[in-house]
């Protein structure tokens, strides 16, 4: 498969998360692809979910030969290794995380499956904190 340019965004809000987010992106680019533009880190309250612990988030594009489902199961990896034990899926709703890695797009396509959607609809469409960040590696 030729290379693919995928935009992910990053969340942690547990521990140290700066300090997650960097080691995320380290996995990241040992393990799935080359880190070609990054946003800024941006400091945002929760969304969907109540919890006293802020989030750090950013923006990363790479560049990789993984299908949408490769990518998937390795990102699942890299949060599981990093101690995320509990997907959203499994619990129907978002709790505090040491890491979450989302697919927001992937090249042009467009994708839908039980386990993945691409474009990411809530981080392009609702998500004011995506937006922004979206935004911000565009211009990069």
């Amino acid at each position: 498969m030729s290379q693919q340019l995928v935009t992910l965004l990053l969340g942690s809000n547990l521990d140290f998360p700066e300090r997650n987010i960097e080691t995320a992106i380290s996995k990241i680019e040992n393990e799935l692809g080359n880190v070609v533009g990054r946003s800024e880190m941006l400091r945002t309250k929760p969304v969907e979910f109540v919890s006293n612990n802020i989030f750090c988030n950013i923006a990363l594009r790479i560049k990789t030969q993984f299908s949408p489902i490769e990518l998937l199961n390795s990102i699942k990896k890299i949060e599981f290794e990093m101690g995320r034990t509990e997907d959203s899926l499994i619990t129907k709703g978002y709790i505090d995380r040491v890491i979450d890695i989302d697919i927001v797009f992937f090249g042009n396509l467009n994708f839908n499956c039980s386990r993945l959607k691409i474009p990411h609809e809530k981080h392009v469409k609702e998500r004011e904190f995506s937006k922004k960040l979206l935004l911000s590696i565009r211009k990069h």
